[in-house]
């Protein structure tokens, strides 16, 4: 009689997924919707994102669908949310609905929550060096990651922390370090973006923020896209854009 076959562990999955990616960035993506199927628990998946905080500067570098990296860069337009409190602090943040959820104020909250979520769990990555990262589960059912969530979520992030951790050195020194680049320097559009609407309407960042959600709400378009919209049209000649109510732009010719 043949012996069952021994299920792979964790560690050697992700490994797996190092060979058979085509790129750093490939490789990201996938550990991250791999991420998302182990430790979800029951149910449909949750979304994930891996945020990695690196010369003073956060950025997404893997998600396991677009909506998982754009509800990542509410937080990086706010600077601060769970993730970047678990990375940064290197401890686990939990917010089991957000619905009740003030810790980072009203903003993030209702932001994260306009997309049809309702709790996050945030855990720190030990990368051993100068670069931090968490893993970002989310769930549109509230208190979703429950304490054998959680401990399963720990132990995961735990087990693969090394094979992330020689993933990021080794891109940092090929060629694929410009995929990483050019996802931290992406997020400079979102920030020029808030700083016009802060101008504009002499508001705060955090209202800043607010409308650009918003108007990306109300439109359906992606975050960045709305900021690039809204760069582009106050860099073109003879144009100043302006929000004339939350959520809405125009563009007037100036005289």
């Amino acid at each position: 009689m043949v012996p069952p076959e021994h299920p792979l562990s964790a560690t050697e999955q992700v490994q797996n997924l190092i060979l058979e990616s085509a790129d750093f960035e490939d490789f990201m993506n996938e550990l991250a919707r791999f991420s998302a199927h182990q430790v979800a628990g029951g149910g449909e998946d949750a979304l994930c994102g891996i945020t990695l905080l690196r010369d003073r500067k956060a950025a997404t570098i893997g998600w396991s669908s677009d909506s998982a990296r754009e509800v990542d860069e509410i937080q990086y337009s706010l600077s601060q949310g769970p993730c970047l409190t678990a990375a940064k602090e290197e401890r686990e943040v939990h917010v089991p609905d957000l619905f009740e959820e003030n810790r980072w104020g009203p903003d993030y909250a209702s932001a994260v929550a306009s997309h049809g979520l309702r709790s996050v769990l945030s855990l720190p990555f030990n990368l051993q060096g100068d670069a931090k990262a968490a893993l970002n589960l989310y769930s549109d059912v509230p208190r979703k990651f429950d304490e054998r969530a959680t401990a399963k979520a720990r132990g995961f992030t735990r087990e693969i922390s090394q094979a992330l951790r020689l993933a990021v050195r080794f891109s940092l020194h090929t060629d694929s370090a410009a995929n990483l680049r050019a996802t931290l320097q992406s997020r400079t559009i979102i920030d020029i973006a808030i700083g016009i609407v802060m101008a504009q309407n002499r508001c705060s960042q955090e209202a800043a923020v607010s409308i650009l959600t918003e108007a990306s709400s109300n439109s359906n378009t992606k975050l960045r896209d709305i900021a690039k919209s809204l760069v582009d049209s106050v860099g073109g000649a003879g144009t100043r854009t302006h929000f004339q109510e939350p959520g809405q732009l125009q563009a007037d010719q100036s005289a």
